[in-house]
């Protein structure tokens, strides 16, 4: 069935956010911004826990104003019988169901993929947990920051005589929002052909894992194990972080051989690329002292906005350290539109991350930024087709 043209793409599939935290919600708000309907569904008296993660304004809490834009906000206690029968119902018509909870805690209030696609033979379970659904950590309580640790990321971050070193930052729960938004398309690509739906596992431990690269396949075959290098890479040199003589920071970067000879000519050190070692990536990294000393005094001599210009002008790949005032007034952010203004009822005009990538035809758009906790939990369920007395007994109940 065609649709208008400009139509979101994802218009039409709705989706069940019952996760908490970063990685399953975040994979719902991907969903979200290309037009999904998404309906977060929170318990009634303990919310998702991001409201109230970081700063806040007035009490309101701003990562929730991102991370829950373009959702309906309902709450259900699915612990209890009406809970239970109302999400079933939700199930019905619903696409996708995204949760996180500890493997069989669904299986323990009747909610498991048996009682799901009984209700719902199409519909795809995605399920976010930090080891996955077996296993013999399976059981265990986990956060991103485990996974960091478990990955061998952490291993290979920091200088080398330092400590291993977390983010600081929800690195492995993005990571795997990223990869939950693509298991669902994939699992909805699979239902197209087949009619029905599936189970999606995701061990938040796994994407980050392959984010990483070819660790395993380094050790497998060579018993090559990675060592933490600081700014330092073992494929290319220079690459590093370098002081202007502003007190600025830039990052050069020379990942091409034809680059890191126009970095060379540029600080006027021609000499070394006529070096043996010079001609290939893995030798100029062996050689980074050199080369550092090479290129960091010839950067500290001078001012950001003098070493950007003529790295640019020399065609050299190089990019300011920028902190978030920087990046909200960066011009090529600004002409990306990456950081976009919102309107929100609460706080007026909001900026946040923009969609994550453009669609020529069927964009996606933030239509809302997050909203109070069940704001349409009346709303959605009427929709549903619950009556007035049927809703009376839930709150009785105290399953909404």
């Amino acid at each position: 069935m065609k649709v208008p043209r400009g139509t979101a793409p994802l218009t039409g599939l709705r989706v069940l956010d019952l996760a908490t935290l970063f990685a399953g919600p975040g994979a719902a708000t991907m969903l979200s911004d290309f037009g999904a309907e998404v309906i977060k569904v929170e318990h009634p008296s303990k919310p998702d826990p991001s409201r109230g993660h970081g700063p806040s304004k007035d009490g309101i809490g701003l990562w929730w104003k991102v991370l829950g834009r373009n959702k309906r906000t309902i709450t259900l206690d699915l612990s209890r019988p009406g809970g239970r029968a109302t999400l079933l119902r939700l199930a019905a018509t619903a696409d996708v169901v995204i949760e996180n909870f500890r493997p069989g805690t669904l299986e323990k209030w009747d909610l498991g993929w048996d009682e799901l696609s009984a209700a719902n033979p199409r519909l795809i379970l995605t399920r976010v947990t930090a080891f996955g659904q077996f296993g013999p950590y399976a059981h265990r309580p986990g956060f991103g920051t485990l996974a960091e640790a478990m990955s061998g990321f952490a291993a290979i971050t920091g200088e080398p005589d330092a400590p291993p070193t977390l983010p600081p930052f929800g690195l492995a729960d993005s990571i795997a929002g990223l990869a939950t938004a693509y298991a669902v398309m994939t699992a909805l690509a699979a239902r197209d052909r087949t009619g029905e739906g599936q189970v999606v596992d995701m061990a938040i431990i796994e994407p980050i894992l392959m984010a990483l690269g070819p660790q395993p396949t380094w050790y497998d075959q060579l018993g090559y194990v990675q060592e933490r290098s600081g700014n330092r890479s073992a494929n290319n040199a220079p690459r590093n972080t370098y002081r202007t003589a502003d007190g600025s920071w830039v990052a050069v970067s020379t990942s091409a051989q034809s680059v890191a000879e126009r970095v060379l000519r540029l600080v006027g050190r021609e000499d070394l690329i006529t070096e043996p070692w010079f001609a290939t990536g893995a030798d100029r990294a062996r050689h980074a002292d050199v080369l550092d000393e090479a290129v960091g005094t010839w950067i500290a001599e001078r001012t950001r906005t003098e070493v950007l210009a003529a790295f640019e002008k020399a065609d050299a790949a190089v990019a300011p350290i920028q902190d978030v005032r920087d990046v909200m007034t960066d011009p090529q952010y600004e002409a990306l539109d990456t950081i976009t203004t919102v309107a929100d009822p609460d706080l007026g005009p909001l900026r946040m991350q923009n969609v994550l990538f453009r669609l020529s035809d069927t964009p996606g758009a933030i239509r809302w930024t997050g909203r109070p906790h069940g704001a349409d939990t009346q709303e959605v369920l009427a929709e549903l087709g619950l009556t007035e007395g049927e809703l009376a007994r839930l709150r009785e109940e105290g399953a909404v």
